[in-house]
């Protein structure tokens, strides 16, 4: 753990000691459960540091997170970031939406094991919920890791920021021509690209990219189209 404490002095993270627990017995969980279901292909236990928890943490350099943020995690698979970003930061209070119910199974063990509080688990596909009442709008931030081109993913995620809110994917590589290309959606549903903050992660030479949305107009009611429009035919 010496060495994801030393990489989180460099973001200005620091964890207790309960929190390094936590973090402790997150990985175990993983791995054990990633016996018997598919949730990582890294496991490796620095790997698993540098690739799944200080990826999800390095949020903090385009985002204050040391507030009481409503934050939802579209297509959290086995909890990243959503989980992590909990762990090091207690007030977020975090939504986790993933389409597959064995995947929301283990992230609701890992809840009750890991004694988390103001974060629950939502089953279904972003497209359903980004058109729910008691989701749509209604989040100060919107994080995803998932993979999927930037046009697809802002459809998913834009219509659940609230305006003046944050939608903040996690792109790995160089961005800039995805995001040129996304650009006319994301005005389209209702944002605006502030910034993208690219880095290498951790002490590696994997190059990342942090897009940095603002919503500053409500997201029409059109969108999100119905499920698997978005993937199929990106705005």
């Amino acid at each position: 753990m010496s060495k994801f404490e030393n990489v989180l002095e460099k973001l200005n993270v620091h964890l207790n000691e309960k929190q390094l627990c936590q973090f402790q017995m997150y990985y175990e969980m993983l791995i054990e459960t990633n016996k018997v279901m598919n949730l990582t292909a890294i496991t490796e236990y620095d790997e698993v540091v540098d690739k799944h928890f200080v990826d999800s943490l390095s949020l903090i350099q385009a985002i204050d997170l040391n507030q009481p943020l409503k934050v939802i995690d579209v297509g959290t698979g086995a909890g990243f970031p959503g989980i992590p970003l909990k762990i090091a930061f207690p007030e977020l209070k975090i939504v986790l939406l993933d389409s597959l119910n064995k995947r929301i199974n283990f992230l609701n063990r890992v809840i009750e094991a890991l004694e988390l509080t103001d974060i629950e688990t939502i089953h279904g596909r972003a497209e359903d919920f980004g058109r729910n009442p008691k989701y749509r709008e209604q989040f100060d931030l919107c994080v995803s890791r998932a993979v999927a081109n930037l046009s697809t993913l802002s459809e998913y995620c834009i219509p659940f920021v609230q305006i003046g809110g944050h939608f903040v994917p996690y792109k790995s590589g160089k961005v800039q021509e995805e995001l040129e290309g996304a650009k006319r959606a994301v005005t389209m549903l209702g944002g605006n690209v502030k910034d993208c903050l690219s880095y290498n992660l951790a002490d590696t030479d994997m190059e990342r990219s942090l897009v940095i949305i603002e919503k500053i107009k409500p997201t029409k009611k059109a969108y999100p189209r119905k499920a698997g429009k978005p993937s199929k035919e990106p705005l």
